[in-house]
């Protein structure tokens, strides 16, 4: 496989990201859409029946995948074909071992869960369509490899369609729980036809051990950091639910959600550009630096003035939206998810270029960390500050990124404030106003969208003065990008 140049790695992580914006946008409202009529031909326990199982199988995939793709991702050198079989010859081997103990299994998740003949049918659909998507990952390593997103996000685009398409056609027709399995079943075949169609790949099967070994001493600790990452998150949310009533697990998830939307938005695709690019440029110290900075700019240019207004404008929404006054005690919450949400802006980017360079065992044993801290701090909040402790936890937790920093530039010489600074004074300032000016001006919505724009006009303004030169120069970076 044929390494790209410097030059080559900017435009194709430039136009990645506008790619993946624009899926992540196209997904959202095809979604939406999908959703809100589902909701209607639908009932709540059809929902109740495909969210069940396809947690189940999400569940099972955290053991078909033991980081090899990442680990090829990764990889300074050009992959060989040896080494694209190997993978995926051991990736078939866990695929296919998975399938056959959830099928095994599939009667008494059936019984437990209470599910009827059709959810029985659609767990096995879900099994089917993950087995299909494991001939997906080598076409997909390859493409990542070359930052070929614009290409990636084509099947996406094509399975998006085929499973919501199908899934309202049928539940108008009545079919009721097959409509998700009918979809399932035409989104993993879809995807998978799209993927060679753009990107061909001759399936193959090989086994060298010398190659299985410099993957899987990558691979084995990046998995990891995925499970663990289960443990921390996903568990939390088991064991919160236990010791709190669901109303305030309900203040809790509200909070979050809403919390953690700018990074969906922004940050997801930011992140799955940045392995990839900045694995490219893992022997270019000083393009790899200035990667770092402009990701990290880039995303804190947004994600600090969205969560800045977030804050001090969600008690005007809750006031004003009908029926949104029961979610006024998630507010304090609110505000301490965002201290995390901010703070990953810069964490992230800077765990990614720690795996990019190979030191996958230094991200480890920090994930080590922010789970054990998670599970003794979170428990310990809650008993001194009700449900608010979950989110006071996780603030806590986050100002760890200045581990995370000091470790990076052990490696990389970056400037985090130079790239953090202005984006932060800028929020905090335009925050600072519009608090004050909030009380004297919303009565409406009108009103409220009137604070909204004034806001980002504030925002505007103030880093045009502060950042000029710096975010014309990545304008017209982007700009010369996209014309080419």
């Amino acid at each position: 496989m044929e390494e790209v140049d410097i030059a080559l790695i900017t435009k194709r992580s430039i136009r990645g990201v506008f790619a993946l914006t624009s899926r992540t946008f196209f997904v959202q409202v095809v979604g939406f859409a999908s959703n809100l009529l589902l909701t209607i031909f639908l009932s709540p326990s059809v929902f109740g029946v495909f969210f069940v199982v396809s947690a189940a199988i999400a569940f099972l995939s955290y053991f078909s995948d033991i980081g090899l793709a990442a680990a090829l991702i990764q990889k300074k050198e050009p992959v060989t074909e040896d080494e694209l079989k190997t993978t995926f010859t051991i990736q078939q081997i866990l695929v296919v071992s998975v399938c056959v103990v959830a099928l095994i299994l599939s009667g008494p998740i059936s019984s437990f869960y209470n599910l009827e003949n059709e959810g029985l049918w659609l767990f096995r659909a879900l099994i089917a369509a993950f087995f299909l998507s494991s001939f997906k990952t080598i076409p997909s390593i390859i493409l990542e490899r070359e930052l070929r997103f614009e290409k990636l996000v084509i099947p996406q685009i094509v399975e998006t369609l085929f499973f919501n398409i199908t899934a309202v056609i049928l539940a108008t027709a009545g079919f009721g729980i097959f409509s998700f399995t009918i979809a399932v079943l035409l989104r993993g075949i879809s995807g998978v036809v799209v993927m060679y169609a753009i990107n061909p790949w001759k399936v193959g099967f090989a086994f060298s051990k010398p190659a299985a070994k410099r993957l899987l001493s990558f691979g084995v600790p990046f998995q990891t950091n995925s499970f663990l990452a289960l443990l921390k998150d996903d568990l939390l949310i088991a064991y919160i639910g236990k010791v709190l009533p669901l109303s305030q697990v309900g203040y809790i998830g509200f909070a979050q959600k809403w919390a953690l939307m700018p990074l969906r938005l922004v940050m997801d695709n930011v992140i799955r550009i940045t392995f990839p690019s900045f694995s490219r440029l893992q022997h270019e110290k000083g393009m790899l630096a200035l990667g770092i900075e402009k990701s990290i700019f880039a995303s804190c240019l947004v994600i600090f003035p969205a969560l800045a207004g977030l804050v001090v404008l969600s008690p005007y929404f809750v006031q004003l939206i009908p029926k949104y006054t029961k979610w006024e005690p998630a507010l304090f919450s609110l505000a301490f998810f965002s201290i995390n949400a901010a703070l990953s802006c810069v964490s992230t980017p800077l765990t990614n270029a720690l795996n990019a360079i190979g030191k996958i065992k230094i991200t480890l044993y920090l994930m080590i960390f922010w789970t054990g801290a998670t599970w003794i701090l979170t428990p310990l909040a809650i008993a001194k500050y009700g449900f608010n402790g979950v989110s006071i936890a996780s603030a806590i937790v986050s100002f760890s990124v200045v581990v995370v920093i000091y470790l990076v530039k052990k490696y990389i010489d970056f400037s985090v404030l130079k790239v953090t600074g202005f984006p932060a004074f800028g929020a905090l300032f335009m925050g600072t106003v519009i608090y004050f000016l909030s009380p004297h001006i919303v009565r409406d919505f009108p009103t409220l969208i009137l604070i909204i724009i004034l806001g980002i006009v504030i925002y505007f303004l103030t880093m045009l003065a502060l950042a000029r030169d710096q975010i014309i120069e990545d304008l017209k970076l982007v700009r010369a990008t996209l014309q080419k």
